[in-house]
């Protein structure tokens, strides 16, 4: 009786051995075998967001989602479509949501609480109230800001114009993200002697209008990580060309369009780090556990055709330190 006792267990042991090592095997496969899908959302085309889904796309390709399906939506600056186009992308059960620039990631986070979402572009996440904590976010949401460091770019624009005393800042009111820039750059530029002068946009139906007047007050504009304006940015150059006004974006993609210089943030490493943060979630990492990255990595671009257009000397000492656009 007792070596059959003894035998059941033996059994009932060796059952449950075989199930541990079979089970996890089981799953994993079913795992593996599972489609993996990501949600895209862009906020408007322009090249410095296009920059930043590429990079995004081929980061994720380079972590081993190759095959994964992309559900990719541009809501155009469309608020009424950045809504709906959140919506379906909670609807299709995406892994993990990507917003890039402000409004998109803002749309994404009243669309879901649950599904993680990862920010790409986001200037002042706190300011647009997407976390509370950029160290030790809490909810489902995390990812990459694009604050720029205007201290810097002031003083590129007083080593190329060393007669700069006034400049305007263009911006969209509607855009937290540019707002936030804005009281930023004019606090740093007020500390550096500079006078400036703000003049703020409903829609790109406003750029003509606005910049026509602005043009007649100031010696130089400066252009935040502002997506409205980026979007027309041609109509802007149209205008400050003809006036002979130098124009200093804040990214490369516009200062290759025509803006004079920045000290920029390349966008497609931005797009890069975005979607190392993507994979990190699809991987298993929790957003607790990834704090927001404050991209720094930055690099002064010169666009010499526009100086040369603008009638404007570039030092020697800054071209040396400096990017050129081909």
């Amino acid at each position: 009786m007792k070596n059959k006792k003894m035998i059941i267990a033996i059994v009932i042991i060796v059952i449950i051995a075989i199930v541990a090592v079979i089970y996890p095997k089981i799953t994993t496969k079913k795992s593996a075998n599972k489609e993996v899908k990501i949600g895209i959302l862009q906020f408007v085309t322009h090249p410095a967001l296009d920059a930043i889904t590429k990079g995004a796309k081929d980061e994720l390709k380079k972590e081993g989602y190759a095959d994964a399906k992309i559900n990719f939506y541009n809501g155009e600056a469309d608020q009424s479509k950045l809504q709906t186009m959140s919506s379906q992308l909670v609807q299709e059960k995406n892994d993990v949501l990507i917003g890039i620039a402000t409004p998109a990631a803002q749309a994404l986070a009243n669309a879901t609480s649950q599904t993680p979402i990862v920010m790409g572009a986001v200037t002042d996440p706190v300011g647009a109230n997407l976390v509370k904590n950029v160290r030790h976010p809490k909810g489902n949401i995390t990812g990459v800001s694009d604050r720029f460091p205007v201290a810097k770019e002031i003083k590129l624009m007083k080593e190329i114009l060393p007669n700069l005393k006034t400049v305007g800042v263009l911006y969209t009111s509607s855009e937290a993200n540019s707002k936030s820039q804005v009281e930023s750059f004019t606090k740093a530029a007020k500390e550096n002697g500079l006078t400036v002068k703000t003049y703020a946009i409903a829609s790109s139906n406003d750029i003509t209008t606005t910049v026509n007047v602005a043009s007649k007050e100031v010696q130089a504009f400066y252009i935040g990580n502002d997506n409205t304006i980026a979007s027309a940015f041609n109509n802007v150059l149209q205008i400050t060309n003809a006036a002979k006004i130098p124009v200093f974006p804040s990214v490369d993609t516009m200062v290759t369009q025509g803006g004079l210089a920045a000290v920029s943030i390349n966008q497609r490493e931005l797009g890069i780090q975005t979607g190392k943060i993507a994979a990190a979630l699809l991987k298993g990492k929790k957003v607790s556990q990834i704090p927001v990255d404050f991209y720094d990595h930055t690099t002064p671009i010169i666009n010499t055709k526009a100086a040369q257009a603008l009638q404007i000397t570039i030092p020697k000492s800054v071209l040396d330190q400096s990017t050129k656009t081909k």
